[in-house]
């Protein structure tokens, strides 16, 4: 089989791209009880009401509740509001709050998951940039960040520059098409 299908070896390029989107929002469930099912309800409740959730952080608190925060688009978030608001009583949350002022950055390639330290390498470019990151969230080929919006482009920049996609000249990339 190696004659007919040799080992190309690893993917290539390790980092293909930089994406943004500055139409996130955050949303914070503070104080949800900390059992088994809350969370399954709380996003059971917003998928009814047809919601796309993306990122998602849960933290325990030391007092029997958690917090749970993720991200939506923020075309959504008055819906977000309202089913909150409505489904209060039953989720049993003390209080939420909505920041629309974030951002997502990521970086993307099929060679990531045949190279190691490229997270390592994403936040050092946002550490030496002194951009802090508020939500994280990764898969086999991409990590992404949550970022404070005044700073989004600053880190698009620096994750550009860190991965050596910097170029003189522009080039368009067309995904998923034929580029016609």
């Amino acid at each position: 089989m190696g004659d007919l299908f040799p080992d190309l070896g690893p993917e290539s390029p390790v980092i293909s791209g930089v994406a943004h989107d500055r139409s996130e929002a955050l949303v914070t469930v503070r104080g949800v009880p900390d059992i088994p099912g809350v969370a399954a309800r709380v996003f059971a409740t917003l998928a009814e009401a047809g919601v796309n959730i993306d990122m998602i952080v849960q933290a325990g608190v030391s007092t029997g509740t958690a917090d749970i925060s993720f991200t939506v688009p923020e075309s959504t978030v008055r819906r977000v509001q309202e089913v909150l608001e409505d489904r209060h009583q039953e989720l049993g949350y003390r209080v939420f709050d909505v920041d629309l002022n974030v951002g997502k950055v990521a970086v993307v390639g099929v060679g990531m998951k045949t190279h190691s330290g490229l997270a390592a390498k994403f936040f050092n470019a946002l550490s030496e940039h002194g951009i802090n990151v508020l939500m994280i969230s990764t898969s086999e080929i991409r990590i992404a960040a949550l970022v404070p919006l005044e700073v989004l482009d600053d880190a698009v920049r620096a994750l550009h520059t860190a991965y050596g996609l910097d170029a003189k000249q522009v080039e368009a990339v067309v995904y998923g098409g034929t580029g016609r």
